[in-house]
C-alpha cells in the first residue's frame, strides 16, 4: 500500500519533465504545459500501466489489512510509476488535521464553520497541505462539503453545517489555501447525510432539489480549482453514485467543466467496474478490486480504451499542475518539523476561539454569568465526563493522532490558577460525590456532550449515526445536580451537531457550544469564558427544540426521500421556532444596528450596508448575514435563504460598516428564484424576528432578541 520509493526522487524526474515543456513551449501556461505533458506520459503507458494508475497499489485482501492497520503509518499511494516518475496519488485524510503521524489537530470542520470566517479556514488549509507534504502525501482529501440535513448524521462533524452558501464559502477557502501545497479532493459527491446505511442506502431525490441544494456547494469547489472529486457511496435515485454518468460525467465533467479526476470511496466505491469506468470514474482508491481488469476491458472495447486514456490523462494532468504549485514554496517549509508545529498549534486555538459559540448568558445579582469573574468567583468547580482527557473528534478516517492535546479541565485550570483562583477537580467517576464537592463553589463548569463512541464514522462497534440527540440520562442528572447546588453554573456542549437542551436549559446560568475544539481546545475554552476573548462563533446549523420539528431520518434504511427543506428553511417553512437559529451566538459586548440600506451598483449588482455602533467598553463581534427569499428545488414557496455574510469586530465605543455584495448575474438568478418580487433581510441569524427586511424598496425591522438570549 506504501511504495518505499522516497517522493523527492520521482517528484525530482516529474519535475524535469515539466522543466524540459517549459523549455520548448514557453508559450504554454501552466494548464496547457500539463496537458502536452501529460499527453506525452500517458502516450508511453501500456494498457497495464493505465489501469495500474485507476487503481491502488496494493491488492484488496493485503490492502485492507494494511489500512487497517497502518491507516495513520503514511500516505496510500495509487499509480505510482517510477521508470516515468510519476510519484501516484499519494491520499491522506482528513477533515481536522493530516491523519499521518502526529498532525496538528485542529476543530472539526463544524467548529470551523461556526468562525464564518473564510480567510481563517483558508489559512487551516494552507496549515494541512504543508503537513501533508512533509508526512508524504500529496492530495489531502479531507474537504467535505455533504449537507447537514439532519442533526443525527454521524459525520456532522466533518462537514460545514446545513446551508449551501456556507458549505460553498468554506469548501472553497481550505481548497485555496491547501492546493498551494497539495492536490485537493471534495467529498462525497452526492447527496450522503446518513452514515450507518451508506453502503446500501437509495437517495431518492427531486432532479431540482439535487441540483439547486445538494450540488451548488461542490461547484464552488470545482470552481476554485479543486483537482479531485470524491464519489459518495449511496445511491442516487436507484443509481449508485460511484456509476452515475448524469453525476460524474454530465454534471460534473461536461457541465461544470471539471478537469480533475474522479476517485471512488474506499472498499465499497463502485460495484460494477466496467459500469463505473464508462459513468465517468476515474480511479477505484485503495485497491484494485472492482476496476482492476481496465486493460483487459481497453483491449475488447474501443469505448473503454478511449474512457480509460481519457481518465489516465486527467490523473497525470493533476499530479503535474500539483507539482507546479507546490515547487514554487521554499522546500524547507516542507520538514518533518512543520507537521504539529507551534505555529499550527497556536493557529487551531485561534479557530477554536472564533468557533465557541455563547449560546445562554444569565444575570445573576447585577452580574451576567459569563465571563468569570476572579474578585466575585473565587472557587471554580470543574466537572463532567469530558472535562478531561483527549476529545478531539471521531475515531474513524478523520483521526488526527495529536501529541500534547489540553484538555477543558487543564486549560480552565491553569488559567482560574493564574488568575489567583481555588479550583476543585471533580472526578467523574464519582458521580456520587458531585454534590459534596461542588459545594461551596462560586460557579461550576459541566462539561457533557459527544464523543467518538457517540457519532463519527461507523465502524461496527461505535461511531455512526446518533440513536438520540439529547444528552444522557447521566449528563442530564449531573446538570441538574450541580445546577441546584451552584448558581452560577456554565455547561459547556462537546459534539458535532446539534444537542436537545430545551429538558435542562432553563436550570443552567449559562450554555456554551465547544464543538470538538482541536489542539488547544482546553486553552481556548478557558479564553473564552474568563473573558480574555469575545465569544465570537455563530451556528452554522439550526438547534431545535425536539425531534418533532425535523425531517424524516433513519440510520438504517435502504430508502430515503430528501426534499427541498431542511435546517432553518425548514424552520421558516413550518413556522417553528427551534431553539437556536442558524447564525445565532451571543457576545459579551453587542453593537448596535442601524438602518441598512441598498446601494445599486453600476451594471446592475447591489451592495447592502449597515452601520454598527458599539457603546460598550469591550470590542463587539457582529455576523451580518444577508438572506434572499428564493424558491429553490422543488418547493413551491420562496423561503429567506443565505446569500451572503460578513464578520467584523466593532471597536469598544466605536463604529464599522458591513459591507455584502452581489453583482448583477447574482442578483438576476435572486430575482428568477423569487417568484416575482425581490426580497432581501439582513440580520444576526436567520430568525425572521431579528432580520430588517426589504421589499422592492419597502423595508420593515424585525425584533431583536436580547442580549442573554
Amino acid at each position: 500500500m506504501r511504495n518505499e520509493t522516497p517522493i523527492g526522487g520521482v517528484w525530482g524526474t516529474l519535475l524535469e519533465r515539466l522543466d524540459v515543456g517549459r523549455t520548448t513551449h514557453p508559450q504554454l501556461d501552466d494548464g496547457d504545459l500539463a496537458d502536452v505533458v501529460a499527453n506525452e506520459l500517458v502516450d508511453l503507458m501500456s494498457p497495464a500501466d493505465i489501469g495500474h494508475i485507476m487503481t491502488g497499489d496494493d491488492p484488496l485482501i493485503r490492502g485492507t489489512i494494511a489500512m487497517a492497520r497502518l491507516y495513520n503509518d503514511g500516505p496510500i499511494v495509487a499509480g505510482q510509476i517510477d521508470r516515468l516518475g510519476l510519484p501516484g496519488v499519494r491520499f491522506s485524510d482528513g477533515p481536522r488535521g493530516v491523519v499521518i503521524g502526529e498532525a496538528t489537530s485542529f476543530p472539526v470542520p463544524m467548529a470551523r464553520a461556526a468562525t464564518f470566517l473564510p480567510e481563517l479556514e483558508e489559512r487551516v488549509g494552507e496549515a494541512i497541505g504543508i503537513e501533508a507534504v512533509a508526512s508524504g502525501a500529496n492530495l489531502f482529501a479531507g474537504v467535505c462539503v455533504n449537507v447537514l440535513r439532519h442533526p443525527a448524521w454521524g459525520r456532522a462533524q466533518e462537514t460545514y453545517g446545513e446551508d449551501p452558501h456556507l458549505l460553498g464559502q468554506m469548501g472553497r477557502a481550505v481548497i485555496t489555501g491547501s492546493q498551494r501545497h497539495v492536490m485537493t479532493c471534495v467529498k462525497h459527491f452526492a447527496a450522503n447525510s446518513v452514515e450507518n446505511s451508506r453502503w446500501i442506502i437509495d437517495v431518492q431525490i427531486d432532479e431540482r432539489d439535487l441540483n439547486e441544494i445538494y450540488l451548488p456547494h461542490f461547484r464552488d469547489c470545482v470552481d476554485a480549482g479543486v483537482d479531485a472529486v470524491m464519489s459518495a457511496y449511496n445511491k442516487v435515485n436507484g443509481i449508485w453514485a460511484g456509476e452515475h454518468h448524469g453525476l460524474l460525467t454530465d454534471v460534473l465533467k461536461e457541465s461544470w467543466g471539471f478537469r480533475g479526476f474522479v476517485l471512488t470511496d474506499f472498499l465499497f466505491g463502485v460495484r460494477h467496474g466496467r459500469a463505473a469506468l464508462r459513468a465517468g470514474q476515474d480511479m477505484e482508491m485503495p485497491f484494485a478490486w472492482r476496476m482492476r481488469k481496465v486493460a483487459t476491458w481497453m483491449a475488447e472495447e474501443t469505448r473503454d480504451d478511449v474512457a480509460a486514456r481519457v481518465s489516465a490523462h486527467r490523473i497525470v494532468r493533476s499530479q503535474l499542475l500539483g507539482a507546479l504549485r507546490s515547487r514554487s514554496t521554499a522546500p524547507e517549509r516542507y520538514s518533518p518539523d512543520a507537521v504539529g508545529c507551534d505555529a499550527h498549534v497556536d493557529l487551531a486555538q485561534e479557530v477554536a476561539r472564533q468557533g465557541i459559540v455563547l449560546l445562554r448568558n444569565t444575570e445573576l445579582d447585577g452580574r451576567t454569568s459569563l465571563p468569570l469573574r476572579p474578585d466575585q468567583d473565587r472557587v471554580l468547580a470543574i466537572c463532567g465526563p469530558l472535562a478531561r482527557g483527549d476529545n478531539t473528534g471521531d475515531h474513524g478516517s478523520s483521526w488526527v493522532h495529536a501529541q500534547n492535546v489540553t484538555s477543558i479541565a487543564d486549560g480552565l485550570s491553569a488559567l482560574a490558577r493564574q488568575k489567583g483562583m481555588t479550583v476543585r477537580n471533580v472526578s467523574a467517576a464519582r458521580p456520587d460525590l458531585v454534590e459534596t464537592l461542588v459545594r461551596g463553589a462560586d460557579c461550576a463548569v459541566v462539561v457533557v456532550g459527544l464523543s467518538h463512541d457517540d457519532e463519527g464514522e461507523f465502524l461496527g462497534f461505535r461511531g455512526g449515526d446518533r440513536s438520540q440527540l439529547d444528552l444522557s440520562t447521566s449528563d442530564k442528572t449531573l446538570i441538574r445536580d450541580v445546577a441546584a447546588t451552584v448558581d452560577n453554573t456554565i455547561v459547556v456542549l462537546i459534539g458535532g451537531a446539534p444537542i436537545l437542551v430545551d429538558e435542562w436549559l432553563d436550570s443552567v446560568a449559562s450554555l456554551v457550544m465547544a464543538w470538538y475544539p482541536g489542539h488547544r481546545g482546553g486553552d481556548a475554552i478557558a479564553e473564552i469564558l474568563f473573558g480574555d476573548a469575545e465569544p465570537a462563533g455563530r451556528l452554522p446549523c439550526t438547534w431545535p427544540r425536539s425531534t418533532a420539528q425535523l425531517p424524516p431520518f433513519k440510520r438504517w434504511t435502504r430508502h430515503i426521500r430528501y426534499g427541498p427543506f431542511h435546517g432553518y428553511r425548514h424552520m421558516i417553512h413550518e413556522g417553528y421556532e427551534p431553539q437556536f437559529w442558524f447564525g445565532f451566538g451571543l457576545g459579551y459586548a453587542s453593537a448596535h444596528w442601524g438602518r441598512p440600506e441598498a446601494v445599486q451598483q453600476p451594471g446592475g449588482g447591489i451592495e447592502i450596508r449597515v452601520p454598527l455602533t458599539n457603546s460598550a467598553e469591550r470590542d463587539a463581534t457582529e455576523v451580518v448575514q444577508l438572506y434572499v427569499d428564493q424558491r429553490l428545488g422543488s418547493a413551491t414557496d420562496s423561503v429567506a435563504t443565505l446569500a451572503g455574510f460578513t464578520k467584523l469586530v466593532v471597536p469598544a465605543g466605536g463604529h464599522a460598516v458591513a459591507s455584502l455584495r452581489a453583482d448583477a448575474a447574482t442578483v438576476t438568478t435572486w430575482r428568477a428564484r423569487s417568484g416575482g418580487e425581490l426580497v432581501l433581510s439582513v440580520g444576526p441569524s436567520a430568525d425572521p424576528a431579528t432580520r430588517w427586511i426589504a421589499r422592492e424598496g419597502r423595508e420593515r425591522q424585525g425584533a431583536r432578541h436580547s442580549a442573554t438570549g
